[in-house]
């Protein structure tokens, strides 16, 4: 019977290396040999993205047209395989991790810009196309585009579609879904759409809006058409120092408060102020308890009151010194610290795990100190560095992922951070979205009848749930094995989930 046995495994062995070899031999006829990557040495580069989790594919596929994207989903269908879509692997909640193996289609060989239509404002790029290169090529034209995520030099058009990025700069100008006119989308079917009229338009449903955001699981963007900004004729950017996190907390909610948006309004506290000036020397002091880098634009005159006004807020709520950024230069050296800090944050431990919540700006002060509190409990530095302007928290957990217990400590202060994001009248992702890491912890926020609406879209694009599957949505399994108990009893309350 043994022998028996053994020899069945054999041939189940044998089967699946041949299935496996007949799929790359597949996939290299439709992108070539040197656009496949299979061997598991290689694959470890592709089993993660800048959140904890890991799992292996196995495939990766590098297309560079939206055929050869097309012929790729079709064979995944033919041999019943997950696809996920992927782009510089940046993502911060495991969106691009391939939970169920399957076929990692990665998009950085699209980077090209087709199109730029200065007189309509647009442009038409592939989704591989670096955030920031499309920035560096209008701005001589006197545009730019405006979703600025911190990752922008790395991050990939695409992958912002998918996650719908913010960055500094959406708490005035919006974030991507503000920008995106029309998708060319390939469907988990193999068919492709486009989700706007010739014009840009919307006409009846805002598919387009409905697309951005679905963290791959409606389909593959293999072109998008975004909107440009004209770049503002002045801009100021200012660096408030407070003694304390609730000082500089109170600071955001006067300046909104007496009517004025910035173009961005940003607080690092004290640890990452040290982090950043040991890293980048660029002009943070690390004696501070925080500091507000605020930044204005719009036409010279106006900018000019705003930086009078907002100074002198700043100084009424305990700032105290205001610095202005008296050159190109020195702004460019305050927002390389700031987009440059959690790199820096590597300083101090070897590794971080960020959150995402959101909170109403008046509800600032005592967050940040019951993230002080849950720092204590869980004996982890936690370093605060975020969008103040428009409550959009991104504490960050030192620990090392080597220690077993760290990971646990880890995973259970950020739960308890986003619960009391919810309880204040927040939401659980602001920007990175949902994916993998908050799947569970969307159940603090949705009841399981606005869950099962949501799936039912996706299954209108995604029916046999092979685009990406096990994301957003809690998983169906037992309540033991929800990473936090506290979680498997909101879910078992209201029933657990099933997707």
């Amino acid at each position: 019977m043994l022998q028996v046995r053994g020899l069945l495994s054999t041939m189940v062995l044998e089967e699946s290396k041949s299935v496996h070899n007949d799929l790359i031999s597949q996939l290299q006829n439709i992108v070539g040999a040197d656009s496949v990557v299979s061997h598991p040495a290689e694959l470890l580069v592709y089993e993660y993205d800048a959140s904890l989790d890991r799992h292996l594919p196995a495939a990766v596929v590098l297309p560079q047209t939206t055929q050869q994207v097309v012929e790729i989903v079709k064979l995944a269908n033919r041999f019943d395989l997950p696809v996920v879509p992927r782009g510089s692997g940046t993502g911060l909640s495991g969106g691009a991790i391939a939970i169920k193996g399957g076929i990692v289609i990665v998009t950085t060989r699209m980077n090209h810009i087709l199109s730029i239509d200065y007189a309509n404002r647009r442009a038409t790029v592939q989704p591989g196309v670096i955030n920031a290169d499309l920035t560096h090529y209008t701005e001589h034209a006197g545009f730019f585009y405006a979703p600025d995520p911190s990752s922008q030099k790395v991050c990939t058009i695409g992958g912002n579609v998918a996650e719908n990025s913010g960055g500094p700069h959406c708490l005035s100008y919006g974030a991507t879904t503000n920008h995106i006119l029309d998708l060319e989308l390939v469907l988990p079917t193999g068919d492709v759409i486009h989700t706007s009229g010739a014009d840009g338009d919307q006409h009846g449903l805002d598919l387009t809006g409905t697309v951005v955001g679905s963290e791959g699981t409606f389909g593959i963007a293999t072109e998008v058409t975004v909107r440009l900004t004209p770049l503002p004729e002045d801009t100021q950017v200012l660096l408030a120092i407070f003694r304390s996190v609730d000082e500089a907390s109170n600071t955001v909610s006067a300046i909104i408060g007496a009517g004025i948006i910035p173009a961005a309004l940003e607080m690092m506290d004290g640890l990452c102020c040290q982090a950043i000036e040991a890293a980048y020397h660029a002009g943070y002091p690390p004696d501070a308890g925080a500091v507000l880098l605020v930044e204005l634009d719009g036409l010279r005159e106006a900018v000019e009151e705003l930086v009078d006004q907002v100074s002198t807020i700043c100084r009424n709520h305990g700032a105290g010194e205001v610095r202005r950024a008296r050159s190109a230069a020195e702004r460019a050296a305050l927002w390389a610290g700031r987009k440059g800090a959690l790199g820096a944050l590597g300083r101090l431990a070897p590794n971080y795990y960020i959150q995402d919540g959101v909170v109403p700006r008046t509800k600032l002060p005592e967050t940040l100190q019951f993230v002080e509190q849950v720092s204590r409990d869980i004996r982890l530095p936690i370093a605060n560095v975020f969008h103040a302007g428009d409550g959009n928290l991104h504490p960050n957990i030192l620990f090392d992922r080597q220690d077993p217990t760290n990971i646990e400590r880890t995973l259970r202060g950020g739960l308890e951070i986003l619960r009391f994001c919810v309880e204040k009248g927040g939401v659980v992702s602001g920007e990175h979205g949902i994916g993998l890491e908050k799947r569970e912890h969307i159940a603090f926020l949705y009841t399981t009848e606005d869950l099962a609406v949501m799936a039912r879209l996706r299954d209108c694009f995604n029916p046999r749930q092979l685009f990406n599957p096990d994301k957003i949505f809690p998983p169906l399994r037992g309540c033991g094995e929800v990473r936090d108990q506290r979680v498997a009893a909101r879910l078992a309350k209201e029933g657990i989930y099933a997707v």
